[in-house]
């Protein structure tokens, strides 16, 4: 078997793009190096070109480059440079250097759930809550696109009541179809708070987790309370291990088939049963304030998205508008996410047009992507823009927000609605305004593009001054 000098994993919430971007910087940050890596990936399909037990042992160091649970504690007694995903992709070539330099922390991790605790104690705090949180988004996000899309079918094929037996449009094979897609959906809380709680408190905690979320579900807290739920459950289930520590270790199995999941279930469950209507009242509060932007200033809401979503494409800020729009989309609002699936795709468009129209000033590899940008952000894959943005952050990253902003806005203000979470123009045939939803985003991509050309054509026509102006100094 061969031995790598570093191994590595990655994963981001969606495991769509972010996940292979961060492994193929990984590898060609190695291969410039001329070294030997291994990078595992945690998509959507699954655990991908899976570390062995024995790379693992062999291994010099290990750079995590994610934004979800990638079982750390495999890498007990490695030294491990831990980054969010995003850093994988920007500063690869300074992770290689830096795991060959030594860097990181060494590992106190054991692979048994007892030393769970230690790495939550060891990861900084904010980005241990970002992290669990997008655990659980990332196990969420299949369910809501299947039963969104599975909905919006129907409701292109029967019509938007023909799942109502009242209705004189009612069509009995629409209703199954409703039915299944509102199973679908209606499993978001409950799997988001399960795979929150099990990213801190592993197998243990997930139990827990899921139960806190049906109750937080049926009580009305919707995803608000999933989300305290999953975090309740995972650390109270971290309480339980601490103070369970002293029971011999011949009752390891009893505390987890037994002690944890009774205790943690009885617990939680009580608190969220208690907590839910407070919780309803908050959650029913937070999506109205939203929702009332759109008929009162979706000038405002527009730019507020446009805002969040380009602001770091794929990012934590990102999610907050996308997961808002899941939720309002699950509670029957369609057309808050109309102006969000906008935003994400204008910025893969917006470098599309910029190297179409200005393609003289991009090298060969920005103009490729560039064309490849058009199939992903039709697609609903804000991250292809990731690397023209990370070129020139500081003027890129502003006009990609002004270009998601123009589209969301436009989108509010034309009164769109799109009841799927994810597949961009895929699902026009659901959307309802689907000709003013294109134009919207094509008007906020061709300005937005028109601006980077022009960001570019500055940056290369200035380079090449200086360049003319260095020869004539050395002619001198």
């Amino acid at each position: 078997m061969a031995k790598y000098q570093i191994i590595a994993a990655t994963g981001c919430p969606t495991g769509i793009a972010h996940t292979y971007m961060a492994q193929e910087a990984l590898e060609q940050a190695a291969k410039r190096k001329g070294i030997t890596i291994k990078v595992e990936t945690h998509g959507q399909v699954g655990v991908e070109n899976e570390l062995s037990p024995e790379e693992i042992k062999n291994a010099d160091a290990v750079i995590i480059a994610a934004d979800k649970d990638v079982h750390a504690e495999r890498f007990a007694g490695k030294r491990i440079i831990d980054v969010s995903v995003s850093k994988g992709i920007k500063e690869a070539d300074q992770l290689i250097d830096d795991a060959l330099a030594g860097k990181g922390k060494i590992s106190a991790l054991a692979n048994t759930i007892e030393e769970t605790p230690t790495e939550s104690g060891q990861m900084n705090l904010g980005r241990s809550i970002y992290k669990n949180l997008m655990n659980g988004v990332s196990h969420m996000l299949p369910f809501v696109v299947a039963g969104g899309v599975i909905i919006a079918v129907s409701f292109a094929i029967w019509g938007v009541y023909s799942f109502d037996p009242n209705d004189p449009t009612y069509n009995a094979t629409s209703a199954m179809f409703k039915s299944i897609g509102d199973a679908a959906m209606g499993m978001m809380v409950p799997i988001m708070a399960a795979y929150i709680a099990e990213g801190i408190a592993k197998r243990p905690g997930l139990v827990v987790g899921f139960v806190g979320g049906l109750l937080a579900n049926s009580g009305g807290a919707g995803f608000l309370g999933g989300i305290f739920a999953g975090f309740l459950a995972g650390y109270f289930v971290l309480l339980l291990q601490r103070l369970l520590k002293v029971l011999p270790k011949q009752l390891d199995g009893l505390k987890a088939i037994f002690l944890y999941p009774v205790i943690g279930v009885a617990v939680v469950g009580t608190i969220m049963s208690l907590i839910a209507g407070p919780m309803k009242t908050v959650n029913e509060g937070m999506m109205s304030f939203l929702s009332g932007f759109e008929n009162s200033s979706p000038l405002v809401l527009g730019i507020i998205v446009g805002c969040m979503c380009a602001f770091d494409m794929g990012g934590p800020v990102n999610k907050a508008a996308y997961v808002t729009g899941t939720a309002l989309l699950a509670q029957g609002n369609s057309s808050f996410m109309a102006g969000v699936s906008a935003a994400c795709i204008a910025p893969p468009l917006i470098t599309g047009f910029a190297t179409l129209f200005f393609g003289k000033y991009f090298e060969t590899n920005d103009r490729n992507a560039g064309l490849v940008n058009f199939i992903l952000g039709s697609t609903h894959i804000t991250e292809g823009a990731i690397p023209f943005a990370a070129k020139d952050p500081l003027r890129v990253l502003p006009t990609m927000m002004l270009g998601s902003s123009i589209a969301a806005v436009l989108t509010y203000m034309f009164g769109v609605q799109v009841p799927a979470p994810h597949g961009g123009f895929l699902v026009l045939p659901v959307v309802d305004g689907k000709l003013q939803w294109v134009f919207a985003i094509l008007v906020g991509s061709v300005v937005g593009g028109v601006i980077l050309g022009l960001i570019q054509k500055s940056r290369v026509t200035k380079e090449a001054t200086k360049k003319a102006e260095a020869k004539i100094e050395v002619q001198a």
